[in-house]
């Protein structure tokens, strides 16, 4: 039993130290889960008695539960993690998650709308399943207009807004701020939907800094966010698959496929990598390639 506290007691602390780092909230949240997991299959074993084999049978054992390949390899990048902590508190003087290969996940590039369906759902009134029709599409121009994650478009402040400028200011993962241009369809849906958040802040006798508000004056989430987004693609006649992160990605497809440059749509999105940003480029080269094979008189 003894051995078992010791053991969540260096959990504890590691999740101390990625929240000491700036970790994201979402990282500590999965990482508390999958090391949980971990914790309970190793029961009473201490850290350096724990092999690479242990840990392919932990592995395994995810598999048998149900769980996704892509669970499974984020569940061993969080015991790779502790390991390396581990071994820079002098806990461990081996990393046997090092030696565990990660599953081979598939390269899925997400099905993007094209420029004419995200304009079919802009144009024109929001449909009647919108609850709050101001509000949704004030939350749809950032989303696709801007290219913030969910995460960052619930997380802004009114103050974080310069509108003179056209400017909003983004902090993203691990506190990382950044400037973001919005133009005339932004502007245009704040004009329309901060009179009716400041009638229903006086009405419900709340103060709020947060710029999107549910009818009862809280905050907005990012569950809530995802679910009014789905909602209103279906009833624009979009597929029931598009989410938050989709208009993210239409975002930067359609800026390549427009000829933006590649660095300016990586500090938009405010990707560390430039890397992560060029999978665009993967998705508007089948843009490119399916327009040639459509109109070039060589291509029939």
């Amino acid at each position: 039993m003894k051995k078992q506290i010791e053991s969540a007691d260096a959990v504890t602390r590691f999740l101390r130290s990625l929240r000491e780092r700036n970790a994201s909230a979402h990282t500590i949240k999965a990482y508390t889960q999958d090391l949980g997991s971990f914790s309970t299959y190793i029961g009473s074993r201490e850290w350096r008695e724990i092999d690479h084999v242990t840990i392919r049978g932990f592995l395994s054992h995810l598999y048998e539960r149900g769980l996704s390949k892509t669970s499974v390899a984020r569940s061993l990048a969080a015991v790779r993690s502790l390991y390396r902590w581990l071994a820079q508190e002098g806990m461990v003087e081996q990393k046997p998650a090092a030696l565990v290969s990660t599953p081979k996940l598939p390269k899925k590039l997400p099905r993007v709308p094209t420029m004419e369906e995200m304009n079919s759902v802009l144009d024109g009134a929001m449909p009647e399943t919108a609850a709050f029709p101001e509000r949704d599409r004030l939350m749809i121009e950032l989303l696709y207009g801007c290219g913030i994650r969910n995460s960052e478009l619930v997380g802004i402040d009114l103050e974080q807004i310069h509108l003179k400028a056209e400017i909003i200011l983004i902090r993203g993962k691990g506190k990382k701020e950044r400037y973001v241009p919005f133009g005339d369809a932004v502007k245009s849906a704040l004009a329309a939907y901060l009179p009716v958040r400041q009638t229903i802040l006086s009405e419900s006798r709340k103060n709020t800094p947060a710029l999107l508000i549910n009818q009862r004056g809280g905050r907005l989430t990012t569950r809530s966010v995802g679910r009014i987004i789905k909602k209103i693609a279906v009833a624009k006649g979009l597929s029931p698959d598009v989410h938050p992160h989709t208009l993210r990605h239409a975002f930067g497809t359609h800026m390549l496929e427009e000829g933006a440059d590649l660095r300016a749509i990586q500090e938009m999105l405010g990707h560390e990598r430039l890397s992560t940003t060029q999978r665009y480029t993967q998705l508007s080269m089948k843009h490119l390639l399916s327009v040639y094979d459509q109109t070039h008189p060589r291509a029939k």
